[in-house]
């Protein structure tokens, strides 16, 4: 299923945004310049947090929640919570074989790491529809055995960098962001041995996942 997951992303962010900017050119320049000023608030989240349910090995049961206010039309704060169960440690980069390592179960964790937070974001409109951010989380971290039974608890410090795009629909109030991310985790502690010795063959960072939020406006 993660694997589906992927693929649709890639989808999403190459095919299903560029129908919706097929607007004319004169709703885009209203919709780019109000997007920010008409609403002060929005509310938004991944897609993946409609897909998580189910009881497989590789679901990751991620879900994950953005409020945020627009401070003016180019600078906007935010807060946000996630949580995340992880059955195989994050940083196995596309091109060390991700893919293929979720086919082959090689490096799957003996349970399961469960990852929560709240932490805060900052994003900068950089022209028209562009974007960067950049997010804080804390992470409360707890490790399950393969029998579900709690064997441990640790701390993260997850960061993540984002670029992406603002699409506005229904007249501004609701929206999408393709976007390309990155993620690194300096602070890591408290991890049981029987995952650190899989945690330590890869990388604290992530490169390059896609994503698309979606939310509203008020």
């Amino acid at each position: 299923m993660i694997i589906k997951r992927i693929s649709t992303s890639f989808l999403i962010a190459m095919i299903v945004v560029p129908a919706f900017c097929q607007n004319s050119e004169q709703s885009l320049r209203v919709s780019h310049r109000d997007s920010v000023s008409d609403y002060k608030f929005r509310v938004s989240t991944p897609w993946l947090s409609f897909v998580n349910f189910g009881g497989e090995k590789t679901n990751t049961h991620h879900y994950e929640l953005h409020f945020k206010n627009n401070l003016d039309s180019k600078n906007i704060i935010g807060v946000k919570f996630a949580t995340w169960r992880l059955f195989q440690p994050m940083g196995i980069l596309w091109w060390d074989g991700l893919l293929e390592k979720i086919e082959s179960q090689s490096e799957f964790y003996p349970g399961y790491l469960r990852e929560t937070g709240i932490g805060v974001s900052y994003q900068r409109m950089l022209w028209k529809g562009l974007f960067a951010t950049a997010e804080i989380l804390p992470q409360l971290k707890t490790y399950l055995d393969e029998n579900n039974n709690k064997i441990g608890n640790g701390f993260k410090l997850y960061m993540s960098y984002h670029l992406g795009y603002h699409v506005t629909l229904f007249n501004g109030r609701m929206f999408l962001e393709p976007q390309i991310h990155s993620q690194y985790w300096p602070i890591d502690t408290n991890t049981p041995q029987s995952f650190k010795e899989i945690d330590d063959t890869w990388n604290n960072y992530f490169l390059l996942e896609p994503n698309l939020y979606i939310g509203v406006k008020f």
